[in-house]
């Protein structure tokens, strides 16, 4: 049994953690947040410890680290995007290995610090990457694989999640804090991107605000014009009323379904990163600078040929 700690125990997210190291007949040793809303730890592991200042948090992980049986194992981290890399460094100086939400890190640079702190310490950050998991997302990888073909897969991505106005007052909506858009909720589908199609050959940013981003991105193994946003008047008018979110993944026309399966991801995550095949630095570095390249590129127009459709009313 490994002893686990948490950061960021009261996030959107941070359920999924606790659940998958409980899952995987772990223990939760303690949890910190700012925010004290944190009562589903009871129904998980009501004997934890929890800390709403990180100088107890730390006094506390590091006092139990002195005594080699109660020492704890593992870091977990669901905290905001701009405090990752504080985080993950704490970790690793405790003496813990690592497991990280995404994004990692908001650059390469980061990412090259943090493995800095890997080799003076001994200890591992792995990376959630779920969707490298996800059945539906490993059968195409395999297909792609297989497939002997000269020219490149016609894949579309579309991702619209509803966001109300809380989430602007809350640190997602400042850029500084999530990194913007495409950086909160496309990197993992980046991510997935790269997983299956081979390396990043084109980086096109098309158009970016606050609540939405779009652009074109070519593989060595695909063409994908890519839509992202948190505002639900994009939803497509057949479904606006009626559900929230809207994602779509096309390959050639053909619609790839992984809608269901998400909720046992996490879990599957941990169980490859204590059997010692988790995802570390150097799999999280594609997607980071897939990422860190759109957050600072300026818009472009668009060619017709790699203009997502979703796009064109905001250019006309």
């Amino acid at each position: 049994m490994k002893k686990f700690a948490l950061v960021g125990a009261a996030g959107y997210i941070a359920p999924r953690h606790m659940k998958a190291i409980k899952e995987t007949g772990n223990e939760l040793v303690c949890g910190y947040d700012t925010n004290d809303s944190v009562g589903i730890i009871d129904s998980i592991s009501p004997n934890s410890e929890f800390f709403t200042e990180f100088e107890r948090f730390l006094d506390f992980a590091c006092s139990r680290n002195e005594q080699a049986e109660e020492k704890l194992d593992y870091v977990s981290i669901c905290s905001p995007n701009y405090l990752h890399k504080a985080h993950i460094a704490a970790g690793l100086r405790m003496g813990c290995d690592v497991i990280c939400e995404k994004p990692l890190v908001p650059s390469p640079e980061l990412l090259d610090e943090l493995k800095n702190i890997e080799m003076q310490t001994g200890k591992r950050v792995y990376n959630i990457l779920q969707l490298r998991h996800h059945p539906a997302i490993l059968a195409l990888k395999d297909k792609v694989a297989r497939e002997k073909r000269s020219d490149k897969h016609e894949v579309e991505l579309t991702y619209i999640t509803s966001r109300g106005k809380w989430y602007m007052e809350s640190w997602k909506g400042d850029p500084r804090k999530s990194f913007g858009v495409a950086t909160n909720i496309g990197v993992h589908f980046f991510d997935m991107l790269h997983f299956i199609f081979g390396d990043l050959q084109k980086n096109i940013l098309h158009y970016s605000d606050d609540f939405k981003a779009a652009g074109y991105l070519e593989y060595e193994k695909a063409r994908v014009p890519w839509f992202l946003s948190i505002d639900a008047h994009d939803l497509p008018d057949s479904i606006k009323g009626k559900q929230p979110t809207f994602r779509s993944i096309t390959c050639d026309g053909e619609e790839i379904e992984f809608s269901g399966g998400f909720t046992d991801l996490h879990t599957l995550s941990y169980q490859e990163i204590l059997e010692g095949r988790g995802y570390g630095i150097e799999d999280a570095r594609h997607c980071i600078e897939t990422v860190d390249s759109i957050r600072n590129a300026d818009a472009v127009e668009a060619r017709s040929a790699e203009e997502h459709p979703f796009l064109k009313k905001y250019l006309t």
